[in-house]
Formats: structure tokens, C-alpha cells, sequence
């Protein structure tokens, strides 16, 4: 096994309960600072949906002592990139500055942690939640293929299970959430006791335990964070799922979606490893069967997405090449993902899905963000920031057998559910003439072609 680096680090709290990670890296004079939230879309009520990520928003327009966007701006001033994100399990923002640029850093993210609700006006809301809508609409309504995730999440996850619903929310909770709602939310999850604290690069670690003391140390704790219930689930659905979607959308495309391990269980390692092997790159299986033998596809792709509420999401997809019927493409993924849980991989499979994984894993581990943001996410959801260390041996520890067994328990029939997305009108560019079809897929009428309009949309 090759020599993994490691990554050294010191772990402490302060008073408050705010969980600081300090890790020291000389290579160059930059800081990632980065801040976990043990809050997501999991920890919403039913009718209010939505908030975490619209708290993502909100947290840029301004605090007691900065300015609406002015975050961004001293930021920006400074030569460094900044920017949040929202999921399921965590909400979190981070900086990449230049080093000496790691108080400026530390203060902005303090000041809106304590304050807020201080710059929280109506107008704010109202103009973030417009922001998020309109998002909504790009991402989701308006793009082609866009509610595949919903629509997946939706099947494999019951309506009382959190993970049911998207981080996005749905417009009616949106237009109904009230200051009264929001605020309510912030005082609840955001508290230094449910945070975390990483600062990677090139630092003196007792400054940043100073700055951090200084301008996090006041700010109050909440002793009474609500606790999620029991969010286990039967491993598998028990049946197939099928769903056909007729939208704009220029070729029909085929999902899969499986219900998976949790993140840290090591058979989601094996999974990783496993879309590896049948969707990682150009040599991978699907793509040599689907895209360059059979030429059946247009795209094929395989990933497993890590929670820890019970349940994970597998999900994979293939594009459907002009004049090719559907069903072949979905059978022709159905039997690589049925072949995968009765054979075994061979050694150079196995050694090219590991090859591919440890370069990932490598190119993350050498930017300090990266790793700032790896340290914040397995604190906050493992107690355990050494998984740093950890997971890349367990990666390539991973051997053909455990990825049969897990495609066997995963990749199966009762457990699957299949979206076929197939477009209003026929794709103007089919590579297959009406007179080359059999006769019961030929058209009865011209086949009508997209407009610029449709295509854009």
C-alpha cells in the first residue's frame, strides 16, 4: 500500500463549546478558515422547509458591525474568495485568504454567529427569498432533467423521513417562512456549541486560539438544541419504483437510484469504489459497453452520495442516443449493475478504481480548503476529525470481494427506482432515418423540430 501523508492537527473547545481545529501548513502563505453548522435540511419541520439554505443567504446580508454584502467585499479587498453551502446533514462557509489575513476572517464569521439578527430586516428576507426562489427555478423547475433529484430523494426516502425533502424547500413554505420564523431558527442552531472551527495554512496557532477567544468567547451557547428522533431505515425499498417524466428535455435519459449505506459505514467505501468501476471515466464499464461498443448512450454516470440519517443515496444515469429505444439503454444498465453483485472485479479493475480514488482523495488533501473543510465535516458529524487520516487507507483496503457483497445488497431489483425522462417532441437530430426504423417505431406524422426557443429552454 503506498504512503498516505498525514495531516497533523490540534483539537480543542472553548468555553462556549465551539470546537476549533487549528492545522499548520508553511507550503505557502495562504488560510482556509471554515465553519461547520450542525444544521441542514434534516433538522426542518414540516411547512418549513427550505430555511437552512435560505440562512445560507441571509448570512451574507450584513451583521451588527458589516455591512449588507460588505462580507464579501472585505473578503474580496483582502485577495481572498469566500462563498457557503447547504446540505442535508450541515450548513457551512468558508474564506481562503492570504495568511496574515486570518484575523479578518475570523471576526467576520464571529461577528454574524453573535449578531445577526441585529441587521435581519424584512427587506433582507424578502430579497433573499426571492434569491432562493429564483434558484429554485434555474436549478430545479426550468432546467432540463432538473427535478431528478427530487424526484429520486422523494422515492427513496419516506414523507416522515427529514431526507424526503430537498435542501431547496418547496416555494409555498418559501413565501410563508415570517422574520419570526427565521429568527427563531438562527437562535436555534446557530450557537458556538454547535459549530465547528477549522483553520488550515500558514498560522501561528496560539494568534488564531487568541482571535478565536477574542471575538468568539462571548458569544452564548444553547444548552437546548433539539435532538433529531430515530431516522433508521430498512436497508432496502422492498420493490421497484418507476416513474416516467415527459419534459423539455433534448434526449431521454434514463436514472437509477438505490437506497445505500450511511456515510461511515465501510461499505459505502466499497460502493465508491464500485461506481468507480462501472462509471469512473472512459475505461470504466458502462461507458465502454454503453458509450464506445455499443453506442447506445450518450453519458453514463454512477456516484454514491454520503448521509448519515439513516440512509445513503446511489444514483446513476445514462443519456439516450438518438434513435435508440430506452429499454435497451436501461437493460444494458441493469445487467452491468446486476454482474457487478454475482462476479468478482478483476485486478486491474480493482487497481484502476483504486488509482482513480486516490487521486482524488491526494488532490483534495494538498489544498488547505479542502482540508479545512474535511477536518470541519468529520468533527461535526463523526466526533472524529482524525478520519482525515483515515479514509484514504480505507479506500485502497477495499478488495473485490467487499465490492461484490455490497453491489449485491445495494444494486438490486427491490431496491431501485427508475426515472425515465423523455422529451415532448422527438430530438430534431435523430441519427436514425424513419425508413431505417423497425416499422412499429417509425413516426405516423413528421417529426416536428425544436424551435431556438425550445432548445434554450
Amino acid at each position: 500500500m503506498p504512503t498516505v501523508p498525514t495531516v497533523s492537527f490540534t483539537d480543542e473547545r472553548l468555553a462556549t463549546g465551539l470546537r476549533l481545529i487549528i492545522s499548520v501548513d508553511r507550503l505557502a502563505p495562504v488560510v482556509a478558515v471554515n465553519l461547520w453548522y450542525d444544521v441542514g435540511s434534516k433538522h426542518e419541520i414540516e411547512g418549513k422547509t427550505g430555511f437552512a439554505h435560505l440562512f445560507e443567504h441571509v448570512m451574507f446580508q450584513g451583521s451588527r458591525n458589516v455591512g449588507k454584502a460588505e462580507h464579501m467585499a472585505l473578503v474580496q479587498a483582502a485577495g481572498g474568495t469566500m462563498n457557503g453551502s447547504t446540505w442535508l446533514d450541515r450548513t457551512n462557509y468558508y474564506e481562503t485568504l492570504p495568511s496574515h489575513q486570518a484575523e479578518l476572517a475570523l471576526w467576520l464569521e464571529a461577528d454574524r454567529m453573535g449578531t445577526l439578527l441585529d441587521a435581519l430586516s424584512q427587506e433582507n428576507l424578502d430579497n433573499q427569498r426571492e434569491v432562493v426562489k429564483n434558484e429554485k427555478r434555474w436549478s430545479y423547475d426550468n432546467r432540463p432533467y432538473g427535478s431528478w433529484y427530487e424526484k429520486l430523494q422523494g422515492h427513496l426516502f419516506p414523507p416522515e423521513h427529514p431526507y424526503h425533502h430537498t435542501t431547496i424547500g418547496s416555494m409555498d413554505d418559501l413565501d410563508a417562512a415570517s422574520i419570526e420564523d427565521v429568527s427563531a431558527f438562527f437562535r436555534t442552531y446557530y450557537a458556538p456549541n454547535n459549530a465547528v472551527l477549522s483553520v488550515v495554512g500558514d498560522v501561528d496557532p496560539d494568534e488564531i486560539r487568541r482571535w478565536t477567544e477574542r471575538y468568539f468567547g462571548g458569544i452564548p451557547s444553547n444548552p437546548n438544541i433539539p435532538k433529531l428522533g430515530d431516522l433508521s431505515l430498512p436497508p432496502t425499498l422492498g420493490g421497484e419504483r418507476r416513474e416516467t417524466v415527459h419534459d423539455k428535455v433534448p434526449l431521454p435519459r434514463v436514472y437509477l437510484g438505490f437506497r445505500a449505506p450511511v456515510f461511515g459505514d465501510h461499505r459505502l467505501d466499497a460502493l465508491d469504489i464500485a461506481s468507480q468501476v462501472l462509471a469512473g471515466g472512459k475505461g470504466s464499464r458502462l461507458h465502454r459497453r454503453l458509450v464506445r461498443e455499443e453506442r447506445i448512450a450518450q453519458d453514463v454516470a454512477l456516484v454514491a452520495l454520503g448521509f448519515v440519517g439513516g440512509a445513503s443515496l446511489c444514483a446513476g444515469w445514462a443519456t439516450v442516443r438518438p434513435g435508440v429505444p430506452v429499454d435497451r439503454v436501461e437493460a444494458a444498465l441493469h445487467e452491468e449493475l446486476d454482474r457487478l453483485g454475482r462476479e468478482l472485479i478483476s485486478d486491474d479493475e480493482l487497481a484502476r478504481a483504486r488509482a482513480l480514488i486516490e487521486t482524488e482523495e491526494l488532490a483534495g488533501l494538498s489544498r488547505v480548503e479542502e482540508r479545512a473543510d474535511r477536518l470541519s465535516m468529520y468533527a461535526t458529524l463523526f466526533d472524529d476529525p482524525d478520519l482525515i487520516n483515515q479514509m484514504l487507507p480505507r479506500y485502497l483496503s477495499v478488495g473485490a470481494e467487499q465490492i461484490r457483497s455490497v453491489a449485491g445488497e445495494v444494486l438490486r431489483p427491490d431496491n431501485r427506482v427508475v426515472l425515465t425522462y423523455l422529451p415532448d417532441l422527438p430530438p430534431a437530430d435523430s441519427a436514425v432515418r424513419d425508413e431505417d426504423r423497425p416499422e412499429e417505431e417509425r413516426p405516423t406524422e413528421p417529426v416536428q423540430t425544436e424551435t431556438d426557443e425550445e432548445v434554450a429552454a
